[in-house]
């Protein structure tokens, strides 16, 4: 008797894992596929029925007309687009390791059918990128969730790179106590946005870089400068998430250049016509080398018109760059 209910949900795994609208199964080959899967007998009749049941349970089952009758599952939680899409940001994520990587496209694939899941295992070779070598990032990630959830403050040692190749602590491994508001992907690394009390800054944290991180029983400090906090705008202002000052800047450039500005400032930004060939735009940025590395690789046909004093610094950082004096 165990065995009979177990076969309806046999048949759901079934049309789940071999069906899809290119590959339907009419009664016939779903008998033969059942008893070569599991070694029970079927009928025809036993088909239509849990078919039947399965649709009354919900599952979107459809069924294809003339010469090639058979049914399929006609709806599922992802489309192959989505998984594809799913799949490439996984892939691509430099801060997912290459073995969660393949662990999470295993398990994206089985929310399609066997074929379809074909496509998604050969995007896996498409790609060539460097991937983080630490797994810890899931544990970290989850207890900043944690801290947010429950209004808590945090505690971890931040690390640095050497030339070594090395992760050290920086502060000499002294503890950062900071609360945690967001968590953000930026450049292609996870990054905690949060508060820091000591210096009553916000700040933001390299995810892969924190290390034996835990959540305190002390609640959450920053909420009123967190109440209108636009993690969009500081991302877009923050150039690979390195600190400096903000300011309010306005740059002069070639209008070719103008999609440029306007996917890095978003469709918000203040653009207006400085001349036939140019234009200006109001823009506030993070000033930092990474600003400055940005703008210096649109070329010569885009400047700061003002400030003056971040046109100087700018043109300061060219001069060390090229070891100019």
């Amino acid at each position: 008797m165990a065995e009979e209910k177990l076969k309806i949900l046999y048949l759901m795994q079934l049309l789940q894992e071999e069906t899809d609208p290119g590959h339907p199964m009419n009664a016939t080959q779903l008998c033969e596929r059942m008893q070569a899967r599991h070694e029970y007998s079927y009928n025809r009749k036993t088909i239509y029925a849990d078919i039947e049941r399965l649709k009354s349970y919900g599952m979107k089952i459809a069924q294809t007309k003339g010469s090639s009758f058979g049914y399929y599952v006609e709806k599922r939680d992802f489309d192959l687009a989505e998984l594809k899409l799913l799949v490439d940001a996984v892939q691509s994520s430099k801060f997912i390791t290459k073995e969660k990587s393949e662990d999470l496209i295993r398990k994206l694939a089985r929310q399609t059918s066997n074929e379809n899941s074909k496509q998604l295992q050969r995007q896996v070779f498409i790609y060539n990128r460097i991937k983080a070598g630490n797994d810890a990032i899931y544990a970290n990630v989850d207890a900043i969730h944690e801290a947010i959830q429950n209004n808590r403050q945090i505690g971890f040692k931040y690390c640095e790179w050497t030339v070594r190749k090395e992760l050290v602590r920086k502060k000499d491994g002294a503890e950062y106590i900071i609360s945690p508001w967001a968590l953000t992907w930026d450049d292609e690394n996870y990054y905690l946005v949060g508060y820091e009390d000591a210096s009553g800054m916000i700040k933001h944290y390299r995810v892969d870089k924190m290390q034996e991180i835990r959540v305190t029983e002390e609640k959450r400090l920053g909420k009123e400068r967190f109440r209108d906090f636009d993690l969009a705008a500081f991302a877009r202002k923050t150039f690979g998430m390195y600190g400096g000052q903000d300011r309010s800047i306005t740059l002069e450039g070639e209008n070719r250049l103008v999609g440029v500005v306007i996917d890095r400032f978003g469709t918000d930004v203040m653009i207006f016509p400085h001349d036939d060939e140019h234009f200006h735009a109001g823009v506030t940025v993070t000033v930092s080398p990474q600003f400055f590395g940005w703008l210096a690789g649109l070329g010569k046909g885009i400047r700061i018109s003002w400030p003056e004093d971040v046109w100087e610094e700018y043109k300061a950082y060219l001069r060390e760059i090229v070891g100019a004096d």
